[in-house]
């Protein structure tokens, strides 16, 4: 739509609200052209009163004066009004406000809000009147000047009526209740949301209705369905930057995740932290929210719930359904398990690996190695096993010529009635402790030669390798092992 089919058959009584200027007023009238390129034609009267009250509260803010003023007069007009600087017809020539673009802590930022909404107003009928000490501003239509034929909106500057008025009174006529209430809930101020926690990046807000709303310095830019948390960003990095519009709509979800993750770590509140907690132990359910979907927001929650509760244990489905043993043992340890996604448990590990001692994440995995080292295993003295025990046993030299004699770093191999306290996943029949330097087997495999043996030249391998469980060290020691052994075989037969 074009500035001409906006404003061509309005007359100016239609745009005043005003009887005509006294003739003593007329020579000290001044108007210029307004020169708006474009109509932004799906602004609705709420929107232009949002940037009239956003002008509005960064004056306030700017020369940090009383609070501003929304109220209905007696005769119908409804007054926007600020304690600040007072508005002149200078501001009505900018295109970027140098000294809001240099403040991030304001709402405005290009400086061309006001003639938006002076158009819109106007394209709805609305009659304004811009009062403070330089003067009364009103709105008219007049030819362009040397284009008589293209009609534009001029503003038309008439002497104060009170030099010594401090700040601007924007006054409106024409515009309704629900308009005012409806632009007033766009704005921080105006609503009853209750700051949680305030933080260098913005601040936390309560939830306190179907939508958690995301605000920018105040004013709200966009709504989330499934939000923890409601949000004022005060601390605008340059992809918000680029992300906001003339229009303040349709700011998308990733112009503010990174800022939101910023306030949520950078979070310490006992109320924010619990909520957050309270969240990330719903991923069983599936009811948490979209935050704790984000793996560095549900690492900092892990970590301050482990601060909290130290027996704060985390699990996966796979352990729950596979691995019952395990949880019903961390019950019983006193623990609390709370299941996490997979992928976030592997960040855990990573996590875990570089840690401070007492500083880690209890995984599962992290539950068992810290149950394996409280644990000190009974040794079994030789001359109290049994006869049939003892006659398997002495055979160990035998089985360890097949593969060249004892490894050099195995100082000795001792029986212990069980290694762990614990068997929370298959049995633990052996163990390489490369600390102590020695092979440890579980007694019971002494019923059976073939239990021992195969017990013993396993954990041989790991001594002789170095290398855990399924890993490709291990894998070719234990092949070079079966190999020994296959070839003093065959060499005894032939």
């Amino acid at each position: 739509m074009g500035i001409f089919d906006v404003f061509k058959g309005k007359s100016d009584m239609e745009i005043t609200g005003d009887n005509q200027v006294d003739e003593l007023d007329k020579g000290k009238v001044k108007e210029f052209d307004l020169n708006i390129e474009k109509i932004l034609e799906n602004w609705e009267n709420y929107h232009a009163i949002r940037e009239i009250i956003a002008n509005a509260l960064d004056e306030q803010a700017l020369t940090n004066t009383r609070d501003i003023e929304i109220k209905q007069a007696k005769d119908g007009w409804w007054h926007i009004v600020d304690y600040g600087r007072g508005l002149n017809y200078h501001h009505l020539t900018q295109n970027e406000n140098e000294e809001k673009l240099s403040n991030n802590k304001l709402i405005g930022r290009f400086g061309v809000g006001l003639k938006d909404a002076l158009a819109t107003l106007y394209r709805h009928g609305v009659d304004v009147k811009i009062k403070s000490k330089y003067g009364i501003i009103k709105l008219k239509t007049a030819s362009k000047v040397g284009f008589d034929d293209i009609i534009t909106l001029h503003a038309e500057i008439l002497p104060s009526d009170n030099i010594k008025m401090i700040g601007t009174d924007f006054c409106l006529y024409g515009c309704t209740k629900e308009d005012i209430e409806k632009a007033k809930s766009l704005f921080l101020t105006f609503t009853e949301d209750k700051v949680l926690e305030k933080t260098k990046y913005g601040e936390v807000l309560a939830n306190n209705g179907v939508n958690s709303n995301i605000y920018i310095n105040g004013v709200r830019v966009a709504e989330e369905s499934h939000f923890l948390f409601s949000y004022n960003i005060t601390s605008l990095n340059a992809q918000i930057k680029k992300a906001l519009n003339r229009e303040r709509t349709n700011v998308g979800r990733t112009a503010y995740t990174s800022r939101i993750k910023d306030i949520l770590k950078d979070c310490c509140s006992d109320i924010v932290i619990k909520k957050l907690v309270e969240d990330l132990q719903e991923f069983g359910s599936g009811n948490k929210h979209d935050e704790l979907s984000w793996n560095d927001i549900a690492m900092y929650a892990s970590r301050k719930m482990s601060e909290i509760n130290t027996a704060t244990t985390y699990v996966t489905t796979d352990n729950l359904k596979n691995n019952p043993s395990l949880i019903d043992d961390m019950r019983r340890n006193g623990y609390n398990p709370v299941v996490v996604p997979d992928n976030l448990i592997n960040k855990m590990e990573d996590y875990n690996t570089g840690a401070e001692e007492g500083k880690t994440l209890v995984t599962a995995n992290q539950y068992i190695k810290e149950e394996q080292n409280r644990f000190t295993p009974q040794i079994v003295e030789i001359d109290s096993l049994s006869v049939a025990e003892r006659r398997v046993y002495d055979i160990t030299d035998k089985i360890l010529e097949l593969i060249d004699g004892k490894p050099k770093n195995v100082k000795c191999i001792q029986i212990v009635e069980k290694i762990y306290e614990s068997e929370i996943f298959n049995e633990t029949v052996g163990l390489w402790d490369p600390k102590e330097n020695r092979i440890l087997i579980k007694r019971n495999q002494l019923n059976a030669l073939n239990s021992y043996a195969g017990t013993l030249l396993h954990e041989c391998a790991h001594a002789i390798s170095g290398a855990s469980d399924v890993s490709r060290d291990f894998e070719t020691e234990l092949t070079r092992v079966i190999g020994c052994i296959a070839n003093k075989f065959i060499d005894n037969k032939m």
